[in-house]
């Protein structure tokens, strides 16, 4: 059987009500619903995106849903911010006293029990 109902894609943000409707009453819980049926298609210029299809009567509809990818510079942003501040953790953690001249009491290794594992071995 042919089915002769008309195609459209449209995006998440301009849904029209009865389509938000019927997106609301199939994904009820959101992005931990949709995210599975999240398909990526690509345009004719090679621009990717993703949709979910929700079918009305009249209608099958491509919903557009917007999604971040990672990209080499936003990864690269990362790691950089990640390596400053294990930098900065370890520069302000080595050298330390408190008032009274005694190490932190981070740096005090007697104060964290030992493995039960460890003390069978006793």
């Amino acid at each position: 059987m042919l089915d002769n109902r008309k195609r459209h894609v449209v995006s998440y943000e301009k849904m029209s009500p009865e389509l938000t409707a019927a997106f609301n009453e199939k994904y009820p819980a959101g992005f931990d619903d949709y995210f599975q049926d999240l398909v990526k298609y690509t345009k004719p210029d090679g621009t990717p995106f993703y949709a979910v299809t929700i079918e009305l009567p009249d209608s099958i509809n491509l919903v557009k849903i917007e999604v971040k990818t990672d990209d080499l510079e936003d990864v690269r942003h990362w790691l950089e911010s990640e390596e400053d501040a294990e930098e900065a953790e370890v520069a302000g953690t080595t050298v330390s006293a408190d008032s009274d001249g005694g190490t932190l009491p981070d740096d005090n290794i007697s104060q964290y029990g030992a493995d039960e594992d460890s003390q069978e071995n006793i």
